[in-house]
């Protein structure tokens, strides 16, 4: 199998600039650092060990920064390689570490032996991180045949991609052998970011406030339907809806209007007002900063039944922040964490809008301050996780 898998990524190899190219043109690359995924490298490989984290998306970048908060403050690591695939990943990174010298952000290139290669040699990487379940097996076995430790953190495989793997049992046997730490986990580490909040809170000082966070389609006019049921109770109830891809927020905001509800986009807050009802939040990186604000926190991601083997969002974030927090039926890639918030009575399964706004009407009502006991419990729970992690890898700096 892999000798297949190989031959078609090398078939594909001379139609790489024009499949990337095409990308660039539809917004979907970078438009000067696309070539970045062919391994077109400008920046230069000082001397010194070099720790690589790899990463997909937004929310595995948002779950690696307390580990690399730690990797900073380590002596012994002399830089920080940080590869992404996704636009609105290498965006956060970029925006939060412009001007740390001892990060660098790349692009990963395709999983095409010439790139992988080339990619590899430039970097000689001393250790190697993936996060959740990125696998690119020609990426992997070069690693090894380098003999560069390869750590898989957050490593889950989800029902549907098991079952891919096992029609090629043998295959399957030859990556994952490959690896030489497996975390397998459904907890992120405890994030340690800190945000202001209080142009927030003098803008909306005087609202019930709510929020719906990475959400995807169809979850918004669920959300929806709750606001305007809640409404009922409160008048001056205002939700935050942060949908998991921003690029969606125009469309979502021509549904929502639908609902003969008032939106209005993040970056025109100075223009909110008593009559808004939507606050839709149309960049990534602002989630933190609305739970801060926030009472009540609904998931995304948790109510499309064709994702349920590979469903659900993180809830630890907004916990630890004291939200309580709401979730659809679909939660497989955090079962484990979901329970152990609803053995603090910390967060709740919701079927309809019409649960989901009483529950809320429930929260809004008790007007108290946020546990600080629970909120003690949740942030050992990710510092427990963060300092296991950190062990492990320890192991492989010092060897």
């Amino acid at each position: 199998m892999h000798f297949w898998y190989k031959f078609f990524t090398y078939l594909f190899y001379p139609f790489s600039p024009i499949y990337l190219f095409f990308r660039k043109i539809k917004n979907k690359e970078h438009s000067q650092r696309y070539k970045e995924k062919m391994s077109l490298i400008k920046i230069q490989r000082e001397k010194g060990f070099l720790v690589w984290l790899h990463v997909a998306s937004v929310g595995e970048a948002m779950s690696i920064l307390p580990l690399i908060e730690c990797f900073e403050k380590e002596e012994k690591i002399n830089k920080i390689l940080i590869t992404t695939i996704t636009l609105s990943s290498a965006k956060i990174l970029n925006k939060k570490y412009v001007e740390n010298k001892k990060i660098i952000h790349q692009f990963l290139p395709l999983d095409i032996p010439n790139f992988v290669n080339k990619f590899l040699n430039h970097w000689s990487p001393n250790i190697s991180i993936f996060i959740d379940s990125e696998i690119w097996p020609n990426l992997i076995l070069k690693i090894k045949e380098k003999n560069i430790p390869l750590i898989l953190l957050n490593g889950r495989i989800t029902k549907k991609s098991f079952r891919r793997w096992s029609l090629v049992k043998s295959f399957a046997k030859e990556i994952f052998g490959k690896i030489d730490l497996c975390m397998a986990s459904n907890n992120e580490s405890e994030n340690y970011l800190k945000n202001n909040v209080n142009f927030l809170s003098k803008i909306i000082k005087d609202r019930k406030i709510w929020c719906a966070a990475s959400t995807h389609p169809s979850e918004e006019i669920f959300c929806a339907k709750a606001h305007s049921i809640i409404k009922k109770k409160y008048n001056n109830i205002l939700t935050i809806i942060i949908p998991r891809h921003v690029n969606r927020s125009e469309k979502i905001a021509e549904e929502l209007k639908k609902e003969n509800l008032k939106v209005l986009f993040h970056n025109e807050i100075e223009k909110i007002n008593n009559n808004t009802d939507i606050l839709l939040v149309n960049s990534y990186g602002e989630a933190i900063k609305f739970y801060q604000a926030s009472k009540c926190v609904f998931l995304g991601k948790s109510l499309i039944e064709n994702l349920k083997n590979d469903s659900g969002q993180n809830p630890i974030e907004p916990a630890r922040l004291g939200c309580a927090v709401f979730h659809g039926p679909n939660t497989s890639n955090f079962d484990d964490i979901y329970k152990f918030l609803n053995s603090l009575g910390v967060s709740q399964k919701v079927n309809s809008p019409e649960e989901l706004s009483q529950f809320i009407v429930e929260e809004l009502k008790k007007d108290k301050e946020k546990n600080e006991e629970i909120i003690k419990k949740i942030e050992n729970y990710g510092l427990n996780t963060l300092n296991n992690v950190l062990r492990e890898i320890k192991i492989y700096i010092n060897s």
